[in-house]
């Protein structure tokens, strides 16, 4: 499918799901019903039951940042040590946000991005986790409540990862973008900054066979396509998932996929996090104000927010965020292809009751 043709669908999709319709398909109901079938045989032969839980990386992260005496004694803010109360950062969605597949906290994406933001910010970030293994679009209503349960104690910023179960669970794609936007909504409203991980490509996963591998990337790129449309009228950002790891799944699926080799392993989480970070920091005020300035060597711009999310679902890593709210053809985004940056991961400090984290 081309790029244009992407961007006629999604955008028919977000409408959908802006109005309340309900019947705009991904593709054929009989082929998605051959790769609900063939995704959940993966699952089932390849999980074995080895699939653990995913570890608690509730905590606080970059604790070395939060010693009060180096303002007072510095007098400055930019010393590497503050007094600031720690970034609240919450992750929402489904296995991918919770970290399913590791066995260590600190592998986990919550944990990957907590540490980078508290490095990049030099300021403790306290790191709440409402993900849910299995979930589909239409839980995020409830991870929203829980995570704007305390009005005085709102998150900085949130990451939703949401959208495989969507599609092997055949939920219509206008309701799975209807609650997704819904739920950037309403944390936008709240005052959080919201940063969306679209649909992973299904295709990349190595025991669903072709011609069904074709038939789940078209249907993963789709739903990630209409998913960035919704965001972005929503006031939140995106980030491409996609076959982001496709190439090293290739080279050695063995290392990128977990013990079950359905969820990604410690690396493949490291690879999606160093994708989501640099947008993370920008949503924040964090990134060098150079570096928000679109970089045409790097094939940036503003376009069409339909065009801009058909683009990004095509290429992963790829970051969409509003720019005019009108256009010759409707809203406007901006389309940035950002550097990932590595960061060393950590262990969470357990947050208690003597601990303030505000």
């Amino acid at each position: 499918m081309t790029s244009m043709s992407r961007a006629r669908v999604a955008r028919r999709i977000a409408a959908g799901a802006a109005f309340g319709g309900g019947g705009i398909g991904l593709v054929g109901a009989a082929a998605v019903g051959l790769v609900l079938a063939e995704l959940r045989m993966a699952k089932r032969v390849v999980g074995n039951g080895h699939s653990p839980h995913p570890p608690s990386a509730e905590g606080l992260y970059g604790r070395s940042y939060g010693a009060p005496y180096n303002r007072r004694t510095y007098g400055a803010p930019y010393g590497g040590v503050t007094d600031d109360p720690p970034l609240r950062l919450t992750m929402l969605g489904d296995s991918t946000a919770a970290g399913q597949g590791v066995h260590r906290a600190r592998q986990t994406p919550g944990a990957l991005i907590a540490s980078g933001l508290a490095a990049v910010a030099e300021r403790p970030v306290e790191l709440r986790n409402v993900a849910l293994p299995g979930a589909q679009s239409d839980d995020l209503d409830r991870q929203v409540a829980l995570a704007l349960e305390n009005p005085t104690r709102v998150p900085d910023v949130c990451v939703i990862m949401i959208g495989a179960n969507d599609v092997t669970h055949r939920m219509p794609p206008t309701r799975s973008v209807r609650h997704l936007s819904s739920a950037v909504r309403r944390l936008r409203t709240a005052g959080a900054e919201v940063v969306v991980g679209t649909c992973p490509d299904l295709g990349t996963i190595e025991l669903v066979q072709q011609p069904l591998r074709w038939l789940a990337r078209r249907a993963s790129r789709q739903l990630a396509a209409a998913q960035t449309i919704g965001t972005v009228e929503q006031g939140g950002r995106t980030v491409s998932l996609g076959d982001m790891l496709g190439p090293e799944f290739e080279a050695n699926p063995r290392e990128l996929f977990g013990p079950d080799n359905y969820h990604p392993s410690a690396e493949g989480y490291a690879t999606a996090a160093m994708a989501v970070l640099p947008t993370v920091c920008a949503a924040l005020g964090l990134w060098p104000a150079e570096e928000e300035r679109p970089d045409v060597s790097r094939r940036e711009g503003f376009l069409p927010v339909a065009r801009a999310a058909a683009e990004a679902a095509s290429e992963a890593g790829t970051e969409v965020t509003a720019a005019m709210p009108t256009g010759p053809r409707g809203p406007w985004a901006l389309l940035k292809r950002r550097r990932r940056r590595r960061v060393p991961a950590t262990d969470p400090t357990p947050t208690t009751a003597a601990e303030p984290s505000a």
